[in-house]
């Protein structure tokens, strides 16, 4: 078991114990990594704190359900993930469909073509654009560092579901920046794409 782990269970036993101000230190050891996950969701700092403060406080409440056979981190990232796909159902964040993301008028949306910035712009709002299953596994995956194992705790599915919905992401992306403009109709692209196992 990792020292923070060791830590992180220490904590909680203290807070659940009484000693109501030691959850002060779990806010501190998590809350950068609460709202930098928060902020891959819904591109808005501001908003990203308050959604954090909202996993935070859901984490307070619920903080005797932590059973501990899983890393307190899994589990806070699993609640965090639910209370910010929950959030933005209720108030989206402007997102768009992939098939709406603006492309340059004559250019393939690669590395080669466009500048570092505009890339990378344009593969956040692509990740957002997913579907939510696939969007998360990849936001936790690639951009939040969890491996295989952890995002599929942290999303309650098993691993090969994960390892599915990474794959299909990663196809729906690479359709998005490897197509020329003005390629088939969406509609007939979403045709020919195949259904994710169940």
């Amino acid at each position: 078991m990792e020292r923070a782990e060791i830590d992180d269970r220490a904590v909680v036993n203290r807070v659940l114990a009484g000693e109501t101000d030691a959850f002060a230190v779990l806010v501190e050891r998590w809350q950068l990594p609460l709202v930098n996950l928060a902020w891959r969701y819904c591109r808005d700092r501001g908003r990203a704190e308050e959604m954090a403060q909202e996993a935070f406080l859901r984490a307070w409440r619920n903080l005797a359900q932590w059973r501990g056979d899983s890393a307190f981190s899994t589990w806070l990232f699993a609640l965090a993930a639910n209370c910010y796909r929950t959030e933005l159902h209720r108030i989206p964040a402007g997102m768009k469909s992939l098939d709406e993301i603006a492309e340059p008028p004559d250019e393939r949306l690669s590395p080669g073509v466009l500048d570092n910035a505009r890339r990378d712009e344009a593969i956040r709002r692509a990740v957002l654009a997913l579907p939510e299953k696939y969007r998360d596994a990849v936001l936790l995956f690639y951009f939040h560092d969890q491996d295989v194992p952890a995002a599929a705790r942290t999303l309650h599915i098993p691993e090969g579901t994960l390892k599915a919905r990474l794959f299909r992401g990663r196809e729906l992306l690479r359709s998005k920046f490897s197509r020329p403009p003005r390629a088939a109709a969406p509609a007939a692209v979403a045709a020919q794409a195949p259904k994710e196992a169940r």
